[in-house]
C-alpha cells in the first residue's frame, strides 16, 4: 500500500500535437463563491444563474471527492456536459454533507486544459513530448521494460507508486497486479514518505499491516493527538470527513482535545490545550506517559496479550523529568495527562505525520498504541477501534498481512517492508553501477521529486536512466523525465469504491460511486493501462512466467474492478451487494465501529497480541543515546494547508488564490536573534542542501523550529510557467536520505537547519 498523502504534482502540458511549454493556469468557471449553509461546515456552490434557473439540460449527480482521505460525498450539477456545481452530499453517511476547497476543485482538475487525455512521447534531443497512438505507446514501454529485464534482470527495474493510487479503485485492484508482475524487488512508494511505522507496528502487533486501530471520534472523551492536523488533512489513517462539526460535538458532550505538536496547527488552535513539543522528541514524552501508568498502577492488559513485563522494563528509564529535558514539555504537564487519559470514560490517543515522520516514529507508533492498550481504550467505545467494512480488505487477506526484512537494499542494506524498500534508497539504487542497478523506472501517479528525501539529487537521477515511463494525468517535476506518458481517464470518468479508506473510517460505511461521465473514445482507464503494459512486457521476457501463471494474471487483469467489487461483496455474505449500492448511491450506513472484535480480529500467527516486538525493544537503545539537543539550533518541519494536495493541484487557481501560503514560518525570537526581518529573503540549509524562501515572523512556531510546506518547488521545471505564479520551493530539497526511521521511513520532521539573510 502507498502511502495516503498525494504526490502527483505541478502543472501539466496541454496535450496539443507538440509541447514544450505550458500555459498559464485555465480561469475558473465563471461566479463561484463560498456560501454559508445552516449545516455543521461550510458549504461550497455555483453561483452561475444556469444553476439557479437551471436549464432543460441541467441534471444531479452523485460523485466522490477521493483527493483525500475523508472521501466526501458529492452532489454534482452538470449541464451540456460541464460540472456547473458541486456540494457535499448531506445523505451521505459518513461525510454528511461536509467539503472542503478541494472537493469544489475536483470540476477544476476533470475540465483542466493542462491535463494530458492521450499517451505522450518525449523527444530526447529537444525535450519537447508528442502525442503518439495507445498502440504505439503501449509497446514502446512494454518493449523497453522486457529489453531492460532480458538484458540486466528483473531488478534493474525500479517502480514507484504515488499517493493517488490507493485513491482509485483501478490502481487498486490492477496496479498492484502490475507491479507483482514484474516481480521486482526494487520497488518503492510514498508508504516510507509518512507512515511506514503505522503499517509495521499494526504487522507486528496485531498481525496485519492495514490492522490500523482508529479513534472512535464520534464517542471519545478524550482525544489525544500527537503530530495530526486534521482540521487540515480532514484525518489521516483516520477517514474523519467533516472533522470541525465532530469536534465541535465532542466539546459539547463535555469531551477534551489535547495536542501536542512543535506549531500551533489549525488543529492545536481549536483544542482544549496545546504543548509545544521539540521536533523528533515525542518519543520520550510517549514512553514517559507509559512510565506513569507503570508507576501509578494503572497498566493493565488484556488476556489474550503478551509482554507487559518487558514493556515495564523497556519504559523504567524514560521518566517525566528526562522527556522533559529533551522535550521541552514540563514533566508535571506529561503526568498530568498520562493519568486524565488513563482515567477518562473512553479516551484514545492518536499519533500521525508528526511523530511518524522522524527517526524514531517506529517507537512513537508503538507506544500510542500500548497507550491506548494499557489504558483499556483499545477494543472499546470512544476508544480505539478496528472497522468492519463490507470488503474486509484485511480478513479477506485482499492485501497481504506484511513482513519485514525479507530482503535488503543493494547499497546500504536497507530492510525492506510488505514489499518495499525505503523511497530514501532509489537515488543511489540509481547512480550506483552493479548487478541489480536501477536502470528503467515506472512511475505510477507519482512525483517523488518533490515529495522525498534530497529530491535535487534524485532529479539528476531520473535524467540518466536508459528509460523512464509514467502512469499520470499531468507532466510534473519528476514525469517531465519520462520517455512516455501514460495518461488514465479522470476521478469523475471511473467508478468508484474506496477499498481501503472504508477500513479505515470512523463509522462503518459502504458506497459505489458510478462513474459521472463516459471517458473519451480515445481514453483508457487506469485499470486498462495497467492491463495491457502487464500482459504485453511478459509476452516480451526471454524467460517467461509458466503458462498457468500467465493464463491466472490475464485473468486477474481482464476483470474489471467494478465486476471485482461485485464479487468480493458477494463473497463477504453480510447483506451489503453492488445491486443494493447501486439503489443508493449516497451510501449505506452500517452502524458505528463495534467493541470487542479481539481478539477474533487477530492476525497474529499464535493469535495474541504482541506487546514487545523485539524490533522496538531493540531500538530502544538507539533512543537511549541521544543526547539533548544543541543549544540555539533551528529544526525544520513540514506542513500541509487544506487547499494543498501537497505536490499537486498548484496549476488550480481557486485553491491557489488569495495569501501566499509558501513562506518559511519563523518564531520572532529566532529571527531577532539572526537580525532577520519578518518577510525578507533568506536561505535555508541543511546537510544535503539550501533554498531561498521569504521567512515570516509568527508565535505559532515553537521557538527553535521552523517550518516550510510539503509539495512546493515547481520552479525546477523550465517547462512550468506557474512557478512565479505559485512561489515556494521543495522543503525535501532539505530533507536528509540518511536520516531514517529503524522501519525505513524518512525523518523529514526535526532536520537541523541554519537560517541566514540571502
Amino acid at each position: 500500500m502507498c502511502c495516503l498523502r498525494v504526490h502527483r504534482g505541478g502543472r501539466a502540458a496541454r496535450p496539443d500535437r507538440t509541447f514544450h511549454h505550458h500555459r498559464p493556469p485555465s480561469p475558473p468557471p465563471q461566479g463561484w463563491r463560498r456560501v454559508a449553509r445552516p449545516l455543521p461546515a461550510a458549504r461550497w456552490a455555483c453561483e452561475d444563474p444556469r444553476v439557479a434557473a437551471p436549464s432543460p439540460n441541467s441534471q444531479t449527480k452523485i460523485g466522490v471527492c477521493n483527493l483525500c482521505e475523508a472521501i466526501c460525498g458529492l452532489v454534482l450539477t452538470i449541464e451540456d456536459g460541464a460540472v456547473t456545481g458541486v456540494r457535499g452530499n448531506p445523505d451521505d453517511p459518513l461525510s454528511r454533507g461536509h467539503i472542503c476547497p478541494k472537493g469544489v476543485a475536483i470540476a477544476d482538475i476533470h475540465a483542466d486544459p493542462d491535463r494530458l487525455r492521450r499517451p505522450v512521447r518525449r523527444d530526447r534531443a529537444t525535450g519537447e513530448f508528442h502525442e503518439i497512438a495507445w498502440r504505439e505507446a503501449i509497446d514502446v514501454v512494454s518493449t523497453n521494460l522486457a529489453a531492460t529485464i532480458n538484458a540486466h534482470g528483473r531488478d534493474a527495474i525500479g517502480i514507484y507508486l504515488g499517493n493517488p493510487n490507493v485513491h482509485s479503485l483501478g490502481s487498486m485492484t490492477h496496479g498492484i497486479g502490475l507491479v507483482k508482475a514484474l516481480r521486482t524487488k526494487n520497488t518503492f512508494s510514498a508508504t516510507s514518505v509518512d507512515q511506514l511505522p503505522h503499517q509495521l507496528m499494526a504487522h507486528l502487533m496485531f498481525g496485519h499491516q492495514l490492522l490500523l486501530p482508529i479513534p472512535d471520534i464520534d464517542r471519545t472523551s478524550y482525544f489525544l493527538v500527537f503530530g495530526a492536523n486534521p482540521m487540515a488533512s480532514n484525518g489521516s489513517l483516520m477517514t474523519v470527513p467533516d472533522f470541525p462539526a465532530r469536534l465541535r460535538e465532542l466539546k459539547r458532550r463535555g469531551g477534551r482535545m489535547v495536542v501536542f505538536d512543535p506549531r500551533r496547527t489549525e488543529t492545536a488552535k481549536v483544542a482544549t490545550e496545546h504543548h509545544f513539543v521539540r521536533p523528533g522528541t515525542d518519543a520520550w514524552v510517549l514512553l514517559a506517559m507509559l512510565n506513569v501508568l507503570f508507576a501509578d498502577g494503572l497498566a493493565m492488559a488484556p488476556a489474550y496479550a503478551d509482554g507487559l513485563a518487558d514493556v515495564e522494563a523497556a519504559v523504567a528509564h524514560f521518566t517525566p523529568a528526562l522527556a522533559e529535558r529533551m522535550s521541552g514539555v514540563p514533566a508535571t504537564e506529561i503526568e498530568r495527562i498520562a493519568l486524565e487519559l488513563a482515567t477518562a470514560e473512553g479516551g484514545v490517543a492518536y499519533g500521525r505525520v508528526g511523530v511518524s515522520t522522524h527517526e524514531f516514529g517506529t517507537v512513537c507508533q508503538w507506544a500510542v498504541n500500548l497507550l491506548n492498550i494499557l489504558t483499556g481504550n483499545l477494543d472499546r467505545v470512544g476508544g480505539a477501534m478496528f472497522t468492519s467494512p463490507a470488503i474486509d480488505v484485511v480478513g479477506t487477506g485482499l492485501v497481504g498481512r506484511g513482513h519485514h526484512d525479507a530482503w535488503r537494499s543493494r547499497v546500504r542494506d536497507l530492510p525492506e517492508t510488505a514489499g518495499e524498500l525505503p523511497v530514501s534508497a532509489l537515488r543511489e539504487e540509481i547512480t550506483t553501477p552493479g548487478p541489480g542497478q536501477v536502470r528503467a523506472m515506472l512511475t505510477l501517479s507519482g512525483n517523488p521529486v518533490l515529495s522525498t528525501p534530497d529530491g535535487a539529487r534524485l532529479d539528476e537521477a531520473l535524467a540518466g536512466l536508459d528509460f523512464m515511463a509514467a502512469v499520470d494525468i499531468y507532466v510534473n517535476e519528476t514525469t517531465r523525465h519520462a520517455d512516455v506518458i501514460l495518461p488514465p481517464a479522470g476521478a469523475l470518468e471511473r467508478d468508484h469504491y474506496d477499498l481501503i479508506f472504508q477500513t479505515l473510517a470512523v463509522r462503518n460505511t459502504a458506497r459505489f460511486t458510478p462513474a459521472v461521465f463516459d471517458k473519451g473514445e480515445d481514453t483508457r482507464h487506469d485499470w486498462q493501462i495497467y492491463r495491457d503494459v502487464a500482459l504485453a512486457t511478459i509476452a516480451k521476457l526471454d524467460r517467461k512466467p509458466p503458462l498457468k501463471a500467465r493464463a491466472v494474471l490475464r485473468a486477474r487483469m481482464t476483470l474489471s474492478p467494478t465486476r471485482l467489487v461485485g464479487l468480493l461483496l458477494a463473497r463477504a455474505r453480510n447483506g451489503v451487494t453492488l445491486r443494493k449500492l447501486r439503489a443508493n448511491p449516497s451510501g449505506l450506513d452500517l452502524g458505528p465501529l463495534q467493541p470487542d472484535l479481539l481478539p477474533d480480529r487477530l492476525r497474529t500467527r499464535d493469535h495474541r497480541l504482541a506487546l514487545a516486538p523485539p524490533l522496538v525493544l531493540t531500538d530502544l537503545a538507539r533512543l537511549g543515546a541521544v543526547e539533548p539537543p544543541a543549544e540555539g539550533e533551528l529544526l525544520l518541519i513540514g506542513r500541509r494547508h487544506k487547499q494543498d494536495c501537497n505536490s499537486w493541484m498548484h496549476n488550480t487557481e481557486r485553491l491557489t488564490r488569495g495569501k501566499a501560503r509558501h513562506h518559511l514560518l519563523m518564531h520572532p525570537d529566532d529571527l531577532a536573534q539572526r537580525s532577520l526581518s519578518d518577510g525578507e529573503l533568506v536561505t535555508v540549509t541543511s546537510r544535503v542542501g539550501t533554498v531561498q524562501v521569504e521567512v515570516a515572523s509568527t508565535d505559532d512556531m515553537m521557538p527553535g523550529v521552523v517550518s516550510l510546506p510539503h509539495g512546493y518547488g515547481h520552479a525546477r521545471n523550465p517547462g512550468m510557467t506557474h512557478a512565479a505564479e505559485v512561489p515556494g520551493v521543495s522543503i525535501n530539497d532539505l530533507t536528509d536520505p540518511e536520516r531514517l526511521d529503524v522501519s525505513g521511513n524518512a525523518a523529514l520532521s526535526g532536520v537541523p537547519v541554519t537560517v541566514t539573510a540571502h
